[in-house]
């Protein structure tokens, strides 16, 4: 664990010496490939830790058969989850008409499902987050970017 804040405090020191628009390309591939990310995991229907998303409840009175549209098809999309550069952060975030859905299903909250629906408490399925292969990711991207 040591060694590791050391390599952090060493890249973070020759992050620090780029200037502002090597920064922030830097910063931008990170975005773009912590979203390439996020949005595997959003399709293979896994929590950043690895594990499985909690099923979809099936309706009373619904056909048997596989449910054929994956959970969250449109919010893993582009259009939805947004990358945002600065010259001193990069972030992976909902677009703003997604982010309500979003955040109910991240934190498991109470939504209705239809204007005069019945409100119904989701279960938490984590949408985003970091990982340890997110963390060696970034590392990794640090070090090729400053090989170059």
């Amino acid at each position: 664990m040591a060694n590791f804040i050391q390599v952090i405090d060493w890249l973070d020191a020759l992050v620090s010496k780029l200037t502002p628009q090597q920064r922030r390309k830097l910063l931008r591939d990170v975005a773009t490939r912590l979203r390439q990310q996020q949005q595997q995991n959003i399709r293979q229907q896994q929590n950043p830790d690895g594990s499985a998303f909690e099923p979809r409840k099936t309706p009373l009175r619904a056909k048997s058969g596989r449910i054929k549209k994956q959970m969250f098809s449109r919010l893993r999309t582009t259009r939805y989850l947004k990358t945002k550069v600065t010259s001193d952060t990069a972030a992976v975030e909902f677009d703003p008409k997604a982010r309500r859905i979003a955040r109910v299903h991240h934190y498991g909250l109470r939504d209705r499902v239809s204007k005069k629906g019945p409100e119904i408490t989701y279960p938490a399925r984590q949408l985003l987050g970091i990982s340890d292969a997110s963390d060696e990711l970034v590392m990794n991207l640090i070090i090729e970017h400053l090989a170059r």
